[in-house]
């Protein structure tokens, strides 16, 4: 769409923040202004504004303001159901990523010693121990490590599901999305992690550009939910 504001600047407002575009207020597309809680993240949803689209009259694309994305979806798609956005989420923990491993060789290898820690991690923090498989059999993880997962997303505020609701698709696991969101993971190595078959496997077939684009994609996506999170803590 054109750009038809000159100046994007924060202003407090009773429910938190609002984002002043020429002096009014930015409205989602469901009609409601947005409204942020803290400073840091109102600042920088400005700063997308304020350069989105260049100049007054540039054409702005919806990719320039991604936090403003993010905040939207918390708002108006993730507080009317929060319930079913975790249960959603939660789910991604019945078949984690880090417990299906190559049945043997370098990869098998690779895959224990970067995952393991997480893992750990998970059994230590969260109180989730899961079960590890290899090949192509699939593994029941316990119902009580499955409801410690969905505790800790539940733990997450609206902002932190919309972050986390970016990160886990894009990793593909939940274990790593929520060390990512906990502070404890870089999102760079956490995306590492998430590719470890693919990067092993194109070392013999070679590189395909669609995938090498989806990962592009995916790593800029956890990257954006860490700096959700960072801006909204």
């Amino acid at each position: 769409m054109k750009r038809f504001w000159s100046q994007a600047q924060v202003a407090e407002a009773e429910d938190g923040f609002a984002i002043l575009l020429d002096g009014k207020p930015l409205r989602l597309p469901g009609g409601g202004a947005l409204r942020l809680r803290g400073r840091r993240l109102a600042e920088a949803v400005a700063a997308e504004w304020q350069q989105a689209g260049g100049e007054k009259g540039g054409e702005m694309r919806p990719e320039e303001v991604p936090l403003t994305r993010l905040a939207g979806t918390a708002e108006e798609r993730i507080a009317p159901a929060r319930e079913g956005t975790v249960t959603a989420l939660a789910r991604y923990g019945e078949t984690e990523l880090l417990c299906y491993r190559a049945e043997h060789g370098k990869l098998a290898a690779a895959q224990a010693e970067a995952w393991d820690p997480w893992l750990a991690w998970a059994a230590r923090s969260l109180d989730a121990p899961l079960r590890v498989t290899s090949g192509l059999m699939p593994v029941a993880q316990p119902p009580q490590a499955l409801a410690a997962l969905r505790r800790a997303v539940e733990r997450h505020s609206l902002l932190g599901l919309a972050a986390l609701g970016v990160a886990v698709p894009a990793l593909g696991s939940l274990v790593l999305g929520l060390a990512v969101t906990a502070g404890q993971l870089d999102p760079a190595e956490a995306h590492r992690l998430s590719t470890l078959e693919e990067v092993h496997q194109e070392k013999f077939w070679g590189a395909d550009p669609e995938n090498l684009a989806r990962r592009t994609a995916a790593a800029a996506d956890v990257a954006l939910a860490a700096r959700l999170v960072q801006l909204s803590a």
